[in-house]
């Protein structure tokens, strides 16, 4: 690692503070992500700023008709929460099945999604859910904060404080997992609710997760594996890598879109 200053706040104002004092800081939540970039010296904050314990990131509140997640509540957290469970029982399944229980006792919704990573489960369902994204400066539903790989709308020195999900009428997510990683090669998340029906893919994409209108208008008309399964999806824009080819993957979304729209019933 390079050298930092390592500093603890007490409260979310003091962490806002001390980023925008900082000339270069990195903030740390579960630290999956950060952690390793650090040990291999692909960053060099000036300072990281620990917000992994304030209690007043980590929760979980069943309101009305949606259910919001503070920003350092732990994927094991979300697997196991009641209320998750009841409401939206997909969304307890996609955090149950994100890495292995280090990763999902150590890593946190808020990190995920500020990361945004290209094969991450969490972007999916914020965009099939249609969730809210509320930081210290504003809320931002989204569609509109994901912005490509490893890019969001988020501007310097503004955190992420809790996450809103509305309650669907039905969803699920499937994901093809790299069997090292346990990261989605590629992961489709459906939901049918008040915004309508979307169908998020992650772990596929070039420039990370995105929607698929084409099976979106299909599954309008008719709700059944069927549906996604006539609509043929082109490589251009995929990812191609060492565990799968651009063409692999096309397919790949057919079958876990299949797949989710089946276990969401």
């Amino acid at each position: 690692m390079y050298q930092f200053n390592y500093v603890r706040p007490k409260s979310l104002d003091e962490a806002v503070a001390l980023l925008s004092k900082a000339d270069d800081p990195k903030l740390l939540a579960g630290g999956q992500t950060l952690i390793p970039t650090l040990k291999q010296r692909l960053a060099m904050p000036s300072d990281v700023i620990d917000i992994g314990n304030l209690k007043e990131l980590a929760f979980i509140k069943a309101e009305g008709n949606a259910i919001t997640i503070g920003a350092g509540t732990k994927h094991y957290d979300v697997a196991t929460s009641p209320d998750v469970n009841r409401h939206i029982p997909a969304l307890a399944h996609l955090a149950a099945n994100i890495g292995d229980p280090a990763v999902r006792h150590m890593g946190t919704i808020g990190g995920s999604i500020a990361n945004n990573d290209p094969a991450a489960d969490y972007p999916a369902a914020c965009i099939a859910l249609d969730a809210k994204i509320h930081t210290t400066k504003r809320l931002i539903e989204a569609d509109k904060y994901f912005k490509g790989m490893f890019e969001t709308a988020l501007d310097a020195g503004e955190i992420i404080k809790e996450v809103t999900f509305p309650h669907p009428d039905k969803a699920a997510y499937v994901k093809f997992p790299n069997p090292a990683s346990r990261y989605a090669m590629v992961g489709v998340f459906v939901s049918k609710g008040p915004w309508g029906i979307r169908v998020a893919v992650t772990g596929a994409g070039q420039n990370g997760v995105f929607r698929i209108k084409a099976m979106e208008d299909a599954l309008t008309k008719n709700w059944s594996p069927d549906a996604v399964a006539a609509v043929k999806l082109p490589a251009d824009g995929l990812l191609s890598d060492l565990h799968g080819s651009a063409e692999y993957r096309a397919h790949l979304i057919t079958v876990m879109a299949k797949r989710a729209v089946a276990a969401a019933g």
